[in-house]
């Protein structure tokens, strides 16, 4: 068995060969007995090692697979204070709808910089928690809107799945229209094409490991779970109108709330 300082030493000096450029961001990483040969060491030494890295999220693939220098993901902040931002915006000409959107203010990262960015829209019977959830009965059609995006070739995937009654869609043909994406001002600006004004956006947050799709198409290292964040927009009559699953992986994500108080004085 492979001593416990040695892997840990390969993993060390092979992660800083990976942090000095040697290794390119999507590049083939050496195989385990190309590494054993050049470092002069068992093959378990070498697996171990290279086990170590893929949970510090510097290599990707699975066991028995190609091994990749990973294209390191885009660090996230999703701020409840972004909805105000949104909702701002829904008002404002189109030019300037499309200036900011979901990818800049979670990310940073303008739309328009992205390798992939995809939007398929379609229209299936609501899945039962979301039937619920918006009020609808077993089986309404909702328009679900399922949106891709990736930063960079070879680097994981972000998604998010978004669900609007289809009795308050149909208002707006252009709603399901793929020629319209990506919508300047993003959902809110929809519903208020066909009439609704979003008056609260609720967001609940749970976590689970991932499955194992998800962590192939997300490029989620080992042990890493996942936030998943269930967004709910609700009409000023209190409706609930649209609902949004919005997975993040927990090494790439961070969640922050501000509330601000009402004064005494």
């Amino acid at each position: 068995m492979a001593s416990t300082s040695k892997y840990l030493e390969l993993a060390d000096a092979l992660a800083a060969q990976i942090e000095r450029g040697e290794y390119a961001p999507g590049q083939r990483f050496p195989t385990v007995m190309e590494l054993a040969k050049a470092h002069s060491v068992a093959p378990n030494t070498i697996s171990r090692a290279v086990q170590a890295l893929k949970e510090r999220g510097l290599l990707a693939g699975k066991t028995g697979g190609t091994t990749r220098v990973r294209v390191q993901p885009i660090r996230q902040t999703r701020s409840n204070e972004r909805y105000q931002i949104e909702k701002d915006h829904v008002l404002l000409p189109e030019q300037d709808r499309r200036t900011t959107g979901v990818a800049e203010l979670d990310s940073g990262v303008p739309l328009a910089t992205m390798f992939e960015s995809r939007v398929q829209l379609d229209v299936i019977p609501a899945p039962p928690d979301v039937a619920e959830t918006l009020g609808l009965e077993p089986g309404a059609l909702v328009r679900r809107s399922i949106s891709t995006r990736r930063h960079k070739e070879g680097a994981g995937v972000g998604r998010s799945v978004s669900y609007m009654p289809h009795d308050l869609a149909r208002k707006n043909p252009q709603l399901f229209d793929q020629a319209q994406e990506p919508w300047p001002g993003g959902a809110l600006h929809q519903l208020h094409t066909v009439g609704v004004e979003v008056d609260c956006i609720v967001d609940i947050v749970s976590a689970s490991m991932p499955t194992d799709a998800e962590r192939d198409e997300q490029d989620i290292p080992p042990g890493v779970p996942v936030m998943h964040v269930r967004k709910i927009s609700y009409s000023t009559d209190g409706q609930a109108v649209e609902v949004t699953e919005i997975p993040l992986p927990a090494d790439r994500a961070e969640l922050r709330y501000v509330t601000p108080l009402k004064r005494w004085s």
